[in-house]
């Protein structure tokens, strides 16, 4: 079908171009210098400022009017890229069958008009009304001054973003009812940020689920930078039979994930089951659906060190009690490293002591003892934690984190989670629950055992690591820079605190990742600054309710 709507798309434009004697092609070439295109004449007075309220009621007038009529040409006209404008408006007639259209505008505010779409979708005999509210902004075209709609994909519908279509169509894969490790349903309207990833997971496993599609109006979107993302129903015309999916989620951490993401802007949390790799919950609070939990790629900040002391032990550098000095800058090759303000150094301190406060210059000082070379981290991280070989398979797509083997002042500023580091709260959700267990076991979301993944293997830490590490992390939940995070939780508990500096960002990003008997868990805000100041009480209200 996607082939189908390409063509159709192309067949639209072209359509206007043969069509309509000099008309459509003075629309075209008119778009092309961004001012869209109309019968009305380039001899008209040149206008500039922003369109008067007249213009904005008279040219938003017209664009509905032409739309209503399915006129797509003519509604393309009066906006700022007839090209684009006319290919989506003609797929929407005749990809997504949507007719008998009509549009009431609200009252405008300023050069914005809301308006309410109404229509009917058939298909195959089928009906069902659709509607839905939408917005448009009048501007000024800056080559002849007429007041042109600024075209958005989404004028025609709010959902749709650049290069996306709606199609109406038999479902590309049956619907699933997606359930939890308990068997309770997992819904979009419970778990709102679960909405992208149940639709992928119908995309993937629908046809394996033993369920039969249906007729849907979807929007089929554009494949971006991060692979092609299944599509997003937006209206059944026939209900399929949905086949039943188990995942491993947990309805109850899951719903805690998403209330502790929504105190935060840009922020996302991932809990594992660090004896099984189970994932229990993944949430993301952000506006563009984006699965960042899974698929981000940002520095991990001090999360980091968990890793960079697994590998300062395992070579024999040092060890939990062993000397780990805390001076107030460290440099290395050319470049200083600082802690935070107010971190008192100390000379005199252990592993522990420099791990549980999260002092930056005491890991700087070690990453250049012997035996440690610039492959060392990415060694360590590879090996031992299961990352950066691009091989998790976890049921949707995923990054697995990249620890890349860096010489000069990089090598010293991977060991703090920043330089060339990259990570996600999914990787670092990992990373602790093979530090407290001391055995690499691949997240996943579905069971392997329906469709025959093979699960990244990797050779785990040594009993005496993972003892410290666990202790370490310990200490930083009860004493160290996890604490005010972390009160009020029982049972064995641990964390690390992290905080990202990002160029252009005002603030550091904050990271915290912990874990409290049988869960892990990792989260990230944007711009959050220290690690306990967001990113930790998304962590603890995660293990609060994994307990």
């Amino acid at each position: 079908m996607g082939k189908g709507v390409k063509a159709a798309v192309v067949g639209g434009v072209f359509a206007v171009m043969v069509g309509g004697a000099g008309y459509g092609v003075y629309n075209i070439v008119s778009a092309v210098n961004g001012d869209g295109g109309s019968g009305a004449s380039t001899a008209e007075t040149k206008k500039s400022g922003p369109p008067d309220e007249d213009e904005v009621r008279r040219t938003s007038e017209a664009f509905f009017a032409a739309w209503e009529k399915g006129q797509a040409a003519e509604a393309a006209s009066y906006t700022d890229n007839a090209q684009k404008a006319d290919a989506l408006l003609t797929g929407y007639a005749d990809e997504a069958r949507i007719g008998e259209v009509g549009i009431t505008p609200g009252t405008a505010t300023g050069t914005t008009v809301p308006f309410t779409v109404k229509g009917t979708v058939t298909y195959d005999g089928k009906s069902e009304p659709l509607s839905y509210r939408s917005e448009l902004t009048v501007v000024r075209g800056q080559t002849t001054g007429r007041a042109l709609v600024d075209w958005e994909p989404s004028v025609v519908h709010p959902d749709l973003k650049d290069g996306d279509t709606l199609v109406t169509e038999e479902s590309s894969a049956p619907p699933i009812e997606a359930v939890d490790r308990d068997g309770t349903v997992l819904t979009k309207e419970d778990h709102p940020s679960l909405g992208p990833i149940l639709d992928t997971l119908r995309e993937k496993y629908g046809a394996k689920a033993g369920g039969t599609p249906g007729v849907e109006l979807v929007i089929r979107h554009a494949e971006g930078t991060t692979g092609e993302l299944a599509d997003t129903p937006l209206l059944t015309l026939a209900k399929g039979k949905p086949g039943t999916l188990r995942t491993t989620l947990s309805a109850a951490v899951q719903s805690a994930a998403e209330k502790a993401v929504r105190r935060f802007a840009e922020s996302s949390v991932v809990a594992v089951k660090p004896s099984t790799g189970e994932v229990l919950a993944v949430a993301n609070h952000r506006a563009d659906g984006f699965n960042a939990a899974f698929q981000g790629q940002v520095a991990p900040g001090s999360t980091m060190k968990i890793i960079t002391a697994a590998m300062l032990i395992d070579n024999g550098v040092t060890s939990m009690n062993g000397p780990a000095p805390c001076p107030p800058t460290a440099t290395w090759q050319s470049q200083t490293f600082k802690n935070l303000t107010d971190m008192p150094p100390n000379e005199s301190a252990t592993l522990a002591n420099s791990f549980l406060r999260s002092c930056n210059t005491a890991f700087i000082k070690l990453v250049d003892e012997q035996p440690l070379t610039d492959a060392s981290l990415t060694q360590e991280a590879e090996e031992r934690f299961g990352l950066g070989r691009g091989d998790w398979k976890t049921g949707i797509a995923s990054f697995d984190g990249s620890v890349p083997a860096s010489g000069g002042p990089d090598r010293a500023a991977n060991a703090i989670g920043q330089g060339q580091v990259q990570m996600n709260p999914l990787n670092m959700a990992s990373v602790t629950a093979t530090a407290i267990t001391g055995a690499f076991r691949q997240p996943y979301l579905v069971s392997p055992e329906l469709d025959g993944r093979q699960l990244r293997q990797a050779g785990g830490l040594r009993a005496g690591t993972a003892a410290q590490l666990k202790q370490m992390m310990r200490l930083t939940a009860t004493q160290g820079t996890g604490r005010d995070a972390m009160a009020g939780l029982g049972g064995d508990i641990g964390a690390k605190t992290g905080s990202a500096e990002v160029d252009g960002k005002a603030t550091s990003d904050s990271w915290f990742t912990g874990f409290r008997d049988d869960v892990a868990a990792a989260a990230m805000a944007q711009q959050g600054g220290h690690g306990g100041d967001a990113a930790g009480p998304i962590v603890a209200a995660v293990l609060r309710a994994g307990g």
